[in-house]
């Protein structure tokens, strides 16, 4: 199992049809591009608080 540390985080804005936008310094960091398939998770705590996860699963790698 592997253990992540925050490194930063960033505000976002849901739009129309709950879209959000995840800011281009994120996306540049993270290597994501249009097209790319995200998986998302929600998380839920003892108290009922929720989150929302999100990752992108590394791409194999092209020989």
């Amino acid at each position: 199992m592997a253990i992540f540390r925050t490194r930063y985080y960033g505000d976002v804005t849901v739009g129309v049809g709950g879209r959000i936008t995840i800011p281009q310094e994120m996306r540049d960091d993270l290597g994501i591009e249009e097209g790319d398939i995200l998986t998302v998770r929600v998380e839920e705590n003892s108290k009922g608080l929720r989150q929302l996860v999100i990752w992108r699963a590394e791409q194999p790698s092209e020989e």
